[in-house]
């Protein structure tokens, strides 16, 4: 996610100037039901215990006019125990109808987010099963978490850590992955896009069916959907991947940046590995939005988007997509990678900028700013993912590549991807493998980096000075 420079000012200015009992949680206590929630420290009542999410296949039907939202959605999974009942996160239309195994269940809405569903039949642990939910009604604006209305009368889906929950049922937690299928039919002058690859576009009696298909998986505040009078822009990376990017009516202003796409995938491969997904772009909307967020493949841009916002959206399909957090508390794998690759690599490697100097720069500026050292890199807080991990993000992986030295510091991020790809990481999982791959004691520098909330020791502001 990258913020945009109104938001950013915000925070920066504030910073450089002087549980009850949720709805639901009875079942915890049933050794045959899922659990409601996967107890992140953050949002313990994101995801839902006792099955594995393998597939989502998505049908949607939309009328921009009167913003009516039908939906079928089908998902796959595995249960990983023996269940009488289990949960979805769903926020979305009202449902209509639920069933598992082709069979009717029962099922209750209780909670911000939870659909409660008691199949007519046990599933048995290890086997596979299918759940269906259909549902109709409006698409709710939700400023930021989920749907968000266009200008132009279009729509999208875009906020993180949740959003995909007002428009589809799933287990909504960054554990557990899945592939996802997307089928929307709108009226025939609209278009529709989404993550992965264009798999439909048909046009019969005035209607236009698109179909999207994602092979690797992804997490839901990864998927999107986007409906508007895109106007497209199509290229190929030379090893043939499709680049398939779409602009609001008012946001051609960003075809130029985004012509530069090839480059700037060519550019982050070179630092983190093969870029790991089968298709790519960018999504550039036209509606009031304090931030532009990786969806996988696809991000979703802000009509404020420049050059550096693209790279940190792109450099996020290795840092959030493909390698993700294990908990919301990592943030700053996503966050402090994508930031770097964007402030400081990029300027570095493409414009010849003096990063060192900026760096020295800036810690001169905030030196004596207490208020930029109060959240700390690891575990800042809920409330607080998005805060310090953008601007003190940067500043720690320079010291620790000034540490460790480029030839240690860029093999060992690209091997730790590498290692993680498609699956989850976390933070203490990275200062142990850095650790591991350096016969210096770190213990100290990520110490004073990740864990503090003060300004760093000067050893660990310049190493090696």
């Amino acid at each position: 996610m990258r913020l945009s420079w109104l938001t950013a000012c915000a925070i920066a200015a504030t910073l450089l100037t002087g549980i009850p009992l949720p709805a639901g949680a009875d079942a915890i206590a049933d050794p045959l039901a899922g659990a409601p929630g996967l107890g992140d420290p953050y949002y313990p009542l994101d995801g839902n215990g006792g099955y594995d999410a393998r597939h989502y296949d998505v049908t949607i039907d939309y009328d921009p006019p009167s913003h009516l939202l039908t939906g079928t959605t089908r998902i796959d999974a595995t249960a990983t125990q023996l269940l009488t009942r289990f949960n979805l996160d769903y926020a979305g239309p009202e449902l209509r109808m639920v069933s598992v195994n082709n069979l009717p269940a029962g099922f209750d809405r209780n909670g911000d987010h939870e659909l409660t569903i008691t199949p007519l039949l046990p599933l048995l642990p290890g086997l596979p099963f299918t759940v269906t939910v259909d549902y109709a009604g409006p698409a709710v604006a939700t400023e930021g978490e989920g749907w968000t209305l266009a200008p132009s009368g279009g729509a999208f889906v875009s906020g993180e850590p949740h959003g995909a929950t007002t428009w589809y049922p799933l287990n909504d937690t960054p554990l557990d992955k899945a592939t996802f299928a997307l089928r929307a039919t709108v009226p025939a002058e609209w278009e529709v896009v989404s993550n992965g690859v264009r798999t439909q576009d048909t046009v019969i009696g005035g209607r236009r069916t698109v179909g999207w298909e994602s092979h690797q998986p992804t997490i839901g505040y990864l998927t999107t959907v986007a409906i508007d009078k895109f106007s497209f822009l199509e290229q190929r990376r030379a090893n043939g991947t499709p680049l398939v990017s779409a602009f609001a009516p008012n946001a051609e202003k960003n075809r130029e940046n985004e012509q530069r796409l090839p480059e700037i995938l060519d550019f982050i491969e070179s630092l983190y590995g093969p870029y790991p997904f089968d298709a790519a772009g960018g999504i550039y909307v036209d509606a009031e939005l304090e931030f532009s967020l990786e969806t996988q493949t696809r991000p979703i841009y802000a009509p404020w988007t420049d050059l550096n916002t693209v790279v940190h959206e792109i450099a996020h399909q290795w840092w959030g997509d493909s390698v993700s957090v294990r908990q919301w508390s990592d943030i700053c794998l996503n966050e402090c990678f994508a930031s770097y690759t964007a402030d400081y690599l990029w300027p570095e490697r493409k414009d010849g900028k003096d990063v060192d100097a900026e760096y020295r720069e800036t810690i001169d500026k905030v030196r004596d700013k207490q208020q930029f050292w109060d959240i700390p890199l690891e575990n800042p807080g809920a409330g607080n993912e998005f805060t310090s991990v953008y601007y003190r993000g940067p500043l720690f992986l320079h010291a620790l590549r000034k540490q460790l030295g480029d030839e240690v510091f860029f093999a060992a991020v690209r091997e730790f991807n590498a290692a993680h790809a498609y699956g989850n990481a976390s933070m203490p999982e990275f200062r142990r493998f850095v650790q591991s791959k350096t016969a210096k004691d770190l213990t100290g520098f990520f110490t004073a980096w990740l864990n503090r909330t003060e300004l760093p020791p000067d050893e660990y502001l310049y190493p090696g000075s």
